[in-house]
Order: structure tokens, then sequence, then C-alpha cells
């Protein structure tokens, strides 16, 4: 047991800048590709929602536009992002005779396109869950669909799916490690570097498997923690209510008197 956790710490010693580069690559792809995803969900999402055109060849148009998200959200959702990694990066070099994208470029487009599936359904699902009133009323003093989607709709979008991306992102980083099949330098290609070098294969990957658990494990916390801070507080006092006797005006914080009409 001693020879073990000797083993371990010969790792962290010798092999930390390995490891620190392989977290720096993870955290770049997942960062990038959870961002990205998400505007190709908010994109996706307000051009679903968008209402029907009045226009015979628009509508159609629309309904074409449509057909082809879904078509891109079932297949991404539908398969690994092992095979999706394979298939475009393979794929783009078939295309360009033999030529083959970055691959960190090639990570990020990957991670990308696949958050953005999810993040799709994600923004639909919660463009939907807002109050119609607000629609209709927006709707009502003139303002344009993509008025309503930007003063109304997507600011309090954005704070209801925050933990619905806050999954997503943590997800990513641990999605990364599939990319190795392509060759991407992230923790789990360097792990595999280390293990070659030194022979460790056990130790090496339970250092990585606590490394995956303290990046996730750090950002999920500071994720929950931005979620509280834009819930704002629990508890609240309605202040100057012509309807409401309890109400009370604050000046300053302070309890000036009873509301007052």
């Amino acid at each position: 047991m001693i020879e073990f956790f000797k083993d371990v710490a010969f790792i962290f010693r010798d092999y930390w800048r390995v490891l620190l580069t392989g977290i720096g690559y993870t955290m770049l792809i997942s960062v990038t590709g959870t961002l990205a995803g998400l505007l190709i969900g908010l994109l996706t999402g307000i051009v679903r929602t968008a209402p029907m055109s009045g226009h015979r060849f628009v509508r159609v148009i629309q309904k074409v536009i449509n057909r082809i998200i879904m078509i891109y959200i079932d297949i991404f959702r539908g398969t690994p992002m092992m095979v999706q990694a394979m298939v475009i990066y393979w794929g783009y070099a078939f295309a360009n005779d033999g030529e083959t994208l970055p691959l960190l470029a090639s990570g990020i487009i990957i991670v990308s396109i696949n958050t953005g599936a999810y993040m799709a359904e994600i923004v639909r699902g919660g463009i939907i869950s807002i109050d119609k009133g607000q629609t209709e009323g927006a709707l009502a003093i003139g303002m344009r669909h993509s008025q309503l989607m930007l003063y109304v709709i997507i600011p309090q979008l954005m704070r209801n799916i925050l933990p619905s991306v806050s999954n997503e992102f943590v997800i990513n980083i641990k999605d990364t490690s599939v990319l190795n099949v392509i060759g991407v330098t992230e923790l789990y290609y360097f792990a595999a570097v280390i293990k070659r070098q030194n022979f460790k294969t056990f130790q090496t990957y339970l250092v990585v498997c606590v490394l995956y658990f303290v990046l996730t494990y750090t950002i999920t916390r500071l994720l929950r923690w931005a979620e509280k801070k834009l819930s704002g507080s629990a508890n609240y006092v309605i202040c100057g209510s012509q309807s409401d006797p309890d109400a009370e005006i604050r000046v300053d914080g302070e309890r000036e008197g009873e509301a007052q009409v």
C-alpha cells in the first residue's frame, strides 16, 4: 500500500506539467463548446418558436428550416459523441483529399455541434415555459418577434435554463475524454501518454479520475452559487401596494410607516 501511494505521488511530482496542460485543453474545449452550443440553441430556439408567416412562400421556408433543425437534433442526440468525432474529423479529410482539420479546432467544433443539439431542446422548453401572457402583451404593444425575444423572453430564459446549461457544461468536461480517438490532446489523452511511459496503469488513471472529479465538483459548486445569486432572496416585502393594507413603504432600506395612497 505504501508503494502504491509513492507511485501516485511520483505521478503528481513528475508529470504535473503534463496533467496541467491536459486540464487546460479540457477546460478550453468544454467552455468554448458549451458557449457555442448555447448560441446554437438560442438561434434554433428563436427560429422554432417564431410564428408562421402569413406569406405562403415564407411559411414554406420556415417549415423547411424547422425540419432541418429537427433532423440535426435527432441525429446528434441519437448518436454517441465518439462516433460523431470520427465521422466529422475523417469525413472532412475524405472530402478534402486527406487534409484534416487542426485537432484542437476539431474538438471544439465537435463538442459545440453536439452540445447545440441538446441546448436547442433546452432553450425551446425554456421559451415555452414562460407565461404566454407576456408574449401576448409584448405583441399587443407592437413588438416584433425579434424584440420580444431580446427584451422579454431571453432575459428570463437565461435564468430559467441556467441549471440545465450548467449540467451540460459538466457533462462536456467529462465527454472531452472521447476526443482522444482522433488524437485531441486533452486530459485523458495525456493520461495514456503517462501510462505508456511509467507502466503504472491503475495509478495513472486513478490520478486522472481524481482530477476529473475535482474539476466537475468545483465547477458544480460555483455554478450552484451563481444560480442562487441570480434567483435572489427567497423573502421580499411588497412596497407601496394600494391593494394590500399590510404593504409597507421602505426608504433607504428602513421602514417608514404603513402603506400610503
